[in-house]
């Protein structure tokens, strides 16, 4: 009953309300007729899309590292191999403690990404395999296309599932008193070849200096092992930070003492391979009239397009008062694996250098959002870009197209006060398939134009 009244009373109220809405049409803003946009709406549809390769992509040092084996039925598969450092504890000369030491064991400890995950966590499982690098990485930037040399001896291997945002629970060596589980953050564990550890702690090399130690231990190449794996596997991004946790017992008379020696790990370096299906060699193949395009992150691939027609639908004397480019991600591809949440483009300058499009960076701080290329924003499934100066200048002939470009977008990137980023980056692990010129929802360029009287 008390919920009766309480209806009741919030109908009654509601009705006075609208009662006293005595000129519906003042509700709200009025429009201004000198703000509204007006012209002629054409929709070309004669742009085209090609798949093309992305350029070399730096891959060592970054804030976001991927580890993975990931066998995408649209496009093929991608294999991301971890390659690190191995330092002594705080960078400097080690000092062995007095007595018989015993490397109880070694684990070493890679930290998930909260984000970055790409691929089934829940299907399929991974087996990681550890080795011992032949080369020491060197103070250098590294790229994708960079083959490391490895031992063929496994030092640890571990089948896991991908769980990047589940905490696990491991044992702390608790000084002077009992050992206890402490809950840490999400981490994929691999036990190593404790002998090989003990003898990088027990060498002359780690008593002289941490480079010392570095030529003698190299550093680790991390790869997924695709026998040893089930399903369609997936790309892990790990933070930096790791490290090596060596726990020790040692023996000094009738004392006996459990620790932990951390070597900590500096450098994260990727090795990115991609071997792509047939449909996508075919795209890449063809240079014109595809109705299926390819964007693909990690250094993988990006779009060519090409706006064949332009000065022949729009005459030299016209303003442009509004272009957009509307392109559609084909049906049935964002599902199970989503599509890259943002894309980035760019052109070409006379030297086939990347440079910005007009619309991206000209106007206020903040420009580069109404830019676009979000997914979904402002119109669900589809990703949108802003033309209208990129247009103007090449239907007047101020500008040429050298060639622009469709890629994916750095999302780790704030574009707050700043222009985005267009170089080529190994950051998202995702991809997009588009539709092309042929398709039943082909790629449109809208256009809003004032002829010059």
């Amino acid at each position: 009953m008390r919920f009766f009244r309480l209806d009741l009373l919030t109908l009654l109220i509601s009705l006075f309300i609208l009662n006293s809405c005595k000129n519906p049409d003042g509700v709200g803003l009025d429009v201004d007729e000198n703000n509204q946009l007006s012209g002629t709406l054409i929709v070309d549809t004669n742009i085209t899309l090609n798949t093309v390769l992305e350029d070399s992509v730096a891959v060592s040092d970054l804030g976001r590292s991927t580890l993975g084996y990931f066998n995408d039925p649209e496009l093929g598969t991608t294999e991301s191999a971890l390659i690190t450092d191995i330092n002594l504890p705080g960078g400097t000369a080690y000092t062995k403690p007095t007595g018989n030491i015993v490397v109880d064991s070694a684990v070493l400890m890679l930290k998930y990404s909260p984000t970055g995950f790409y691929g089934d966590s829940l299907a399929s499982t991974y087996k990681i395999n550890v080795y011992q690098l032949n080369e020491k990485p060197l103070g250098v930037t590294y790229f994708n296309s960079k083959t490391w040399s490895r031992s063929s001896t496994v030092l640890g291997s571990k089948t896991f599932l991908a769980r990047p945002h589940d905490t696990i629970r491991v044992t702390s060596i608790v000084d002077g008193g009992a050992d206890t589980a402490i809950r840490v953050v999400p981490q994929i564990r691999v036990k190593l070849n404790t002998e090989l550890v003990y003898n990088w702690l027990n060498s002359s090399q780690a008593a002289q200096s941490n480079l010392a130690f570095q030529n003698l231990s190299r550093g680790l190449y991390v790869n997924i092992d695709r026998t040893g794996s089930t399903g369609a596997g997936g790309i892990i991004a790990l933070t930096t930070g790791d490290s090596i946790a060596v726990y020790t017992t040692v023996t000094n008379g009738s004392t006996k003492d459990t620790s932990i020696v951390g070597l900590p790990i500096s450098r994260y370096i990727n090795e990115i391979k991609h071997n792509y299906n047939d449909n996508v060699k075919a795209a890449l193949a063809n240079t014109s009239n595809n109705q299926t395009a390819y964007v693909k992150g990690m250094g993988g691939l990006r779009v060519k397009i090409a706006f064949n027609r332009i000065a022949e639908t729009l005459p030299k004397d016209v303003v442009i008062n509004r272009a957009e480019l509307v392109i559609v991600p084909k049906n049935g591809t964002l599902t199970p694996y989503a599509p890259l949440p943002k894309l980035t483009m760019y052109k070409s300058d006379l030297a086939k250098q990347r440079t910005y499009i007009e619309d991206m960076i000209n106007g206020s701080a903040n420009f580069s959002l109404l830019f676009g290329g979000n997914f979904g924003i402002p119109v669900k499934n589809e990703y949108r870009f802003l033309l209208t100066s990129y247009l103007q200048n090449l239907v007047t002939g101020k500008v040429k197209d050298y060639g622009t470009y469709i890629a994916a977008a750095n999302e780790s990137l704030s574009t707050t006060n700043t222009a985005p980023s267009i170089a080529a980056t190994a950051y998202p692990t995702g991809r997009t398939i588009l539709l092309g010129k042929n398709s039943p929802y082909r790629v449109q360029l809208k256009i809003i134009y004032t002829k010059i009287k």
